[in-house]
């Protein structure tokens, strides 16, 4: 059975930071492209980053640059999304993916594999 598990949610004051981990399983994702979205509550679920298979280039949504960094580790199927400087703004439910149909696809519903999410609290 193929899996994307999240890991690393929770509470955090504004100003603080999270390390979000997603670990596949069932197959290796190493050639697939990867990428975190959120979704906060009455909102749509929006992109948040994505990483190339090589793990180069990455790409994120304007409200994260900076603050935020997606990474992978090819030889632990697991991708990362390093948050600092975190604002109550954050708060959401985080859902990785993998295998987009689309290059570079900022879509979540173009993604084959997703989670089932990791939900992120930042308080003010």
């Amino acid at each position: 059975q193929v899996q994307l598990v999240e890991s690393g949610g929770g509470l955090v004051q504004a100003g603080g930071s999270l390390r979000l981990s997603c670990a596949g399983s069932g197959r290796s994702f190493s050639l697939d492209d990867m990428a975190w979205f959120r979704q906060a509550p009455g909102k749509e679920r929006e992109f948040v980053a994505s990483v190339r298979w090589g793990g180069r280039p990455t790409y994120y949504a304007d409200s994260v640059k900076g603050r935020f960094t997606i990474s992978r580790d090819a030889a632990k199927n697991t991708v990362f999304l390093q948050m600092n400087t975190m604002e109550p703004e954050d708060t959401a439910v985080y859902y990785c993916a993998a295998g987009p149909k689309y290059t570079n696809s900022q879509n979540y519903d173009d993604y084959r594999y997703r989670g089932q999410g990791t939900q992120v609290t930042v308080s003010s």
